[in-house]
């Protein structure tokens, strides 16, 4: 068995172009931006943060970021 190796930008494009197909353009987009590097240490700049809050602040901010 002969398997072909195809270049990298070849798979992203017919993945990509599959995505689109079943999912259509805006799901692919917010599908693949969960898979985008980011910027900064996330952990770190977290334990900064958090690290300073009670948990009861913690709950209230979680709570009002999912009211606004």
């Amino acid at each position: 068995m002969n398997a072909v190796i195809k270049p990298i930008a070849l798979i992203n494009e017919s993945a990509t172009n599959i995505l689109i197909k079943e999912m259509g353009v805006i799901d692919t987009i917010r599908f693949i931006n969960q898979f985008t590097t980011g910027h900064g240490n996330y952990t770190e700049e977290r334990r900064k943060m958090v690290d300073t809050m009670t948990l009861d602040e913690i709950i209230a901010g979680i709570d009002a970021m999912n009211k606004a």
